[in-house]
């Protein structure tokens, strides 16, 4: 009996109990998961652009917070008004153009070179349709959840605008709980919160910029080379550059598949090159630029992540998989930084 009392009394045990109970209720209520998440990124993104552009200007002019925040969602807005009504008809059409040219696809040469032959006979074999579907099937599945979730991005968005407005109100606000009768409640999610920003927060950050270099130099080095659809292809990448490792091996698929089409095997080896050239730059410039430390997990940890946060949280899990395990982590007092 002491021994259950000492055990129950540690601050340990209670941060672990409090942990699993908040997993247990965003799991139990899935959409007010989503909900947070999505409040939280737009939050934290913008929040981080808003203290970077303060920064810069702080020397030349006083520039007030609210003016910075303002600018900044109406910018938003119009950018995702713009891609709404520019991109996403490009986005649909492209898509089925690519799905169904790739559905009357038949692999043919008459190569005097071995190699290709060979490869040209095996590739005959393959359900092209099938490969170029489930190639493209994470973007497109991100998609339609995104057309879903139309409310709750727009809730989310209103809630991180409000939220930055008065952001000092808020937090004198919850300071409040800190001397009420739920105070040691406060003090564990005060250490989970900013456990969670230093962690989660900022390898999500890294993660969608990484992405993004990583979309630009691709569609830029597509362009070149004269790929078709380069919206729908640029799309994909960039979703699939939030997958850590696996996301480049899921894009090599129809990214390969059409460069053989459109130019044999030289096509190909151009996107290897492509992709084997961003990847050093991710790998050398941007992880060790943007994240305070390198992450190092071995790969295989990686993929198991992924399979097991895929299975738990769905789609979510390929994005936030490597962020949240991060967090746990860094909870745990596991350093695994240089």
């Amino acid at each position: 009996m002491d021994f259950l009392i000492n055990f129950f009394s540690k601050d340990s045990t209670k941060r672990i109990l409090l942990f699993i109970a908040i997993i247990i209720f965003f799991y139990s209520f899935q959409s007010v998961f989503n909900l947070f998440l999505l409040t939280f990124l737009f939050a934290y993104i913008m929040n981080s652009i808003q203290v970077l552009i303060l920064k810069r200007f702080k020397n030349v002019t006083h520039i007030k917070e609210n003016i910075v925040t303002i600018v900044l969602y109406s910018i938003l807005f119009s950018f995702i008004v713009f891609v709404i009504v520019k991109y996403i008809p490009q986005l649909a059409n492209q898509t089925k153009s690519l799905i169904d040219r790739f559905s009357e696809f038949k692999f043919s040469g008459n190569s005097n070179s071995i190699i290709q032959k060979y490869i040209v006979d095996m590739l005959g074999q393959i359900d092209i349709k099938s490969y170029i579907k489930s190639g493209f099937n994470v973007s497109l599945q991100l998609a339609s959840e995104i057309g879903k979730w139309s409310v709750n991005i727009f809730i989310s968005i209103m809630l991180s605008l409000f939220f930055i407005l008065e952001k000092k109100v808020v937090m004198q606000f919850i300071k409040k709980f800190k001397y009420s009768k739920i105070s040691g409640i406060y003090n564990y999610l005060a250490f989970f919160g900013k456990n969670f920003l230093n962690s989660f927060g900022k390898v999500i950050q890294a993660q969608i910029l990484i992405a993004l270099v990583n979309t630009i130099l691709s569609v830029i080095t597509l362009s070149i080379l004269h790929f078709p659809q380069l919206v729908t292809l640029g799309f994909m990448i960039f979703v699939l550059s939030l997958i850590p490792v696996a996301g480049v091996i899921i894009s090599l698929v129809p990214l390969c598949l059409i460069a053989f089409n459109i130019g044999g095997l030289a096509k190909v080896v151009s996107v290897l090159i492509m992709v084997a050239v961003i990847h050093c730059i991710e790998s050398y410039i941007l992880n060790p630029k943007l994240m305070s430390s390198k992450i190092k997990i071995p790969i295989f940890f990686t993929f198991v992540i992924l399979i097991v946060s895929e299975h738990i949280l769905g789609m979510w899990g390929l994005l936030i998989g490597i962020p949240l395990f991060m967090f746990i982590l860094d909870l745990l007092g596991v350093k695994i930084h240089d």
